[in-house]
């Protein structure tokens, strides 16, 4: 059997896979096996020639390759992530219009309305590469947007790098803070938020999550499904190229080891400009009901698209590869089927629309092939030169691939960590008592990597392009306006803290949803839908694979309780250097609901004379804290979670928001009070006199710990002088703990902690703003 490749006349090198080395491995296990090569384990490669009775071809070969890669089947987390399924009860799944399984789940918001939004990972690529890596990361949870029928209006990052002070934290952070910036301020979409942590434990694998949400009317949702014989598969967007060849399975599925090749060529590269014409193209032909189904290229590509969308249909589908149109004619067809190559789309068209789809794709000087179409076989052939070299069971590839029950077991090292709880002294400077002792303390934790100001990047996106950010970072949610008559908007936040994981899997993973559902409470929003990146390490060490375990079940338990569903996501394993793997960072994002975003809730004060009340109690909380994390100390346990005071807490602060009771309004988490205090401060440059003995008596605790304790369940709000009773009032009737501890005071220009000491806000802004540039220019 011969070699299945392009003919080409081009010079230099080509990668091909002969048939004749895949039919005859078994007898030469000493030879490098070509599904080695692309990922797959002998017993896949085995599974694969069970599922076909026969040997795979080359195409065949690329194409399960890249759909059983951990990227895109899931195969090690599926098991785990029927929960978040099977734990939805009637009342969370009433406002769901689509939910897992598709390429991103969908919300009603009323009036017709409807909102999609994603979060997923571009981590490995971005270590790779940092400026395409992280921007193709944008570029793509766009395009799963689009692919629901709805307009992007805004995307987020929450971003985790290596030291602050490490050599290489600065190629990766200006590499993908550009990327980022670069390709979502092109696309005409403003960056609302997210998030930028430093660790060490990072250095070897950032992690560069995005987030994009779109809006549509509920008429305009589309789903990825190729149904109706006879109905055309087409492609239309960029040229397909050689970059992301194999991204799925070589790059995103396994740790990098300094011993193996370079994974650069499996970085894709991206083009925002192609992508914006892309998104109008795709509107247009929703709005004209030009197609009957559609599907973003992104991990897998081609492989992806053909698969999916015939396995989601209702027959099979017949395409010929060589229609594809190439930026590089020296691609095999398995590389074809594995590029990557960015602002890609496919649809299905009926013959009807055919004229209309080429008529939309001309206006908009947009490429486009027509492949095949779809029939009633129940198989996908894909041809080359008329010759069959993929003949499979759509569903084989795309859905019913490996899935491992892989081992877990609580590390034996867990107990002892626990354990080792945090015991800062006055002596050695880990818990000041004296009155100087603790304004340095509050200077050096605003000035610390983790809680300095961010605008350092944040200046770098556009987050007001488009005209409906209501707000953005620093607020603790981004706000977008979807329909200026009505004023109906969204809020979204995302959060996660990985020393919090790293301690209790199980209760890190629900503090990373409280503090993401509190943001979204705090900008006056109802929560409704939940959407993660559950970023881990190597699934194949059974530690690893329990603490992926238990985040899971806490995530799903505590949506339950919160009443809110997990709509879609994504698993990134594999986030480890050899066998060193990161915390279990866990990444939330919470969207929620405005009527009216004119009710929205800043989180900085700004009216001279309101009341500044603390909600929620305070106890000795310091372990996973950002103060231990600055001392050099992690162990002990996270601070426990109430997933029902969170809820009481939130219904206060949207009642409040909406009835006008409250004029701000910012939650307690990492730097606790201290950080909180000085954040509502400087977000409008106005001060206060805060007064703290009678609430740290309250809860029983002293001055530092009621600043730097990591208690969940708190917000600091400033209410109206003329709103005090009722807010009051409220929160009694709620059985809800608060306490009066200050005023605003816009003409002190200070923050004044009575009795301990007053802090300029100019000497708190130069601390605050000072560390990233200082760092990276």
């Amino acid at each position: 059997m011969s070699e299945i490749s392009r003919p080409t006349e081009a010079t230099g090198p080509v990668k091909k896979f002969n048939i004749d080395t895949v039919e005859n491995a078994a007898a030469t296990p000493a030879v490098e096996l070509p599904w080695a090569e692309l990922g797959l384990k002998q017993n896949e490669f085995d599974d694969v020639v069970k599922v076909l009775g026969r040997r795979p071809t080359a195409a065949e070969l690329a194409m399960y390759s890249v759909m059983w890669s951990e990227h895109c089947s899931y195969k090690s987390s599926k098991n785990h992530l029927r929960q978040f399924g099977e734990k939805v009860t009637e009342e969370m799944k009433k406002d769901l219009l689509v939910g897992i399984g598709e390429n991103a789940g969908v919300t009603n918001l009323g009036d017709g309305w409807a909102v999609t939004f994603k979060i997923e990972s571009h981590n490995s690529p971005t270590m790779v590469e940092p400026y395409q890596g992280a921007a193709t990361g944008i570029g793509g949870i766009v395009r799963d947007i689009i692919s629901m029928g709805a307009r992007p209006v805004a995307v987020m990052d929450p971003l985790r790098f290596g030291a602050i002070d490490h050599p290489d934290t600065a190629r990766i952070m200006h590499g993908a803070v550009a990327g980022i910036g670069g390709y979502g301020n092109s696309l005409g979409l403003p960056n609302i938020g997210g998030e930028m942590v430093f660790d060490s434990v990072y250095q070897g694998n950032p992690l560069v999550n995005a987030l994009a949400v779109g809006v549509m009317r509920h008429e305009d949702i589309r789903l990825a499904n190729a149904s109706g014989k006879g109905n055309k598969v087409v492609l239309f967007g960029a040229r397909t190229g050689g970059d992301g060849i194999g991204g799925a399975s070589i790059l995103s599925s396994e740790s990098f080891d300094d011993s193996k090749p370079s994974k650069r060529p499996a970085v894709q590269v991206g083009d925002p400009f192609a992508e914006k014409v892309l998104i109008e193209c795709c509107l247009e032909l929703f709005k004209g009901s030009l197609v009957e189904g559609i599907q973003d290229l992104g991990a897998a590509g081609i492989s992806c698209a053909t698969s999916e969308l015939a396995s989601n249909g209702d027959g099979g589908m017949e395409v010929e590869l060589t229609s594809v149109l190439l930026r590089d004619p020296t691609l095999t067809p398995g590389e074809i089927l594995m590029s990557e190559s960015q602002e890609r789309m496919m649809a299905v068209v009926s013959p009807a629309n055919v004229a209309a789809f080429e008529a939309v794709m001309d206006k908009w000087a947009v490429e486009y092939s027509w492949l095949g179409e779809v029939t009633d076989t129940g198989r996908l052939i894909i041809k080359w030169d008329g010759e069959v070299i993929v003949d499979v069971d759509p569903r084989t590839v795309a859905h019913d691939g490996p899935v491992y029950d892989r081992p877990y077991a609580r590390p034996e090292w867990q107990d002892a960590l626990q354990a080792d709880t945090f015991t800062g002294s006055v002596q050695d400077g880990g818990r000041p008592a004296t009155a100087a002792g603790l304004k340095a303390a509050v200077l050096e934790l605003i000035a610390s990597p983790n809680m300095c100001s961010k605008d350092w990047i944040t200046n770098q996106y556009d987050r007001y392009v488009g005209g409906n950010t209501a707000m953005a970072f620093p607020d603790d949610s981004g706000v977008i306006r979807v329909d200026e008559e009505t004023g109906l908007g969204v809020a979204l936040a995302t959060d996660a803290n990985g020393r919090y994981t790293f301690l209790d899997p199980y209760h890190g993973a629900q503090l990373a949803l409280s503090e993401a559902y509190r943001n979204v409470a705090t900008s006056g929003a109802v929560p409704m839908a939940v959407s993660d990146c559950l970023n881990f390490g190597s699934p194949e060490d059974p530690e690893v694979m329990w603490q992926l375990a238990e985040s899971i079940r806490g995530l799903s338990d505590a949506c339950m309780v919160l009443g809110i569903p997990v709509t879609g996501g994504n698993v990134s394993l594999y986030n480890q250097t050899g066998s060193t793997p990161i915390h279990p960072t866990p990444v939330v994002a919470v969207l929620g609901k405005f009527d009216d975003v004119a009710r929205r809730t800043p989180s900085g004060w700004q009216e001279d004379g309101q009341a500044i009340y603390l909600l929620g109690t305070t106890t000795a909380e310091m372990d996973g804290s950002e103060w231990a994390n600055m001392r050099g100390h992690l162990g002990g346990l996270p601070p426990k979670v109430d997933l029902q005071r969170e809820r009481e807490l939130g219904e206060i602060l949207i009642n409040a928001s909406r009835d006008g009771m409250i004029d701000s309004a910012h939650d307690l988490s990492e730097g606790g009070l201290a950080a909180s205090l000085v954040e509502s401060a400087l977000r409008f440059n106005t001060g206060a006199r805060v007064a703290l003995d009678e609430v740290a008596a309250r809860d029983g605790v002293d001055t530092f710990t009621l600043l730097f304790s990591e208690t969940q369940g708190r917000a600091i709000v400033s209410v109206p002088r003329s709103e005090e009773v009722r807010f009051n009032d409220m929160c009694t009737a709620r059985r809800f703990p608060v306490a009066r501890i200050g005023v605003v005071d816009a003409a002190g220009g200070a923050l004044d902690l009575q009795g301990q000491f007053s802090a300029p806000l100019e000497e708190l802004r130069v601390a605050h703003e000072g560390t990233l540039p200082k760092y990276f220019g």
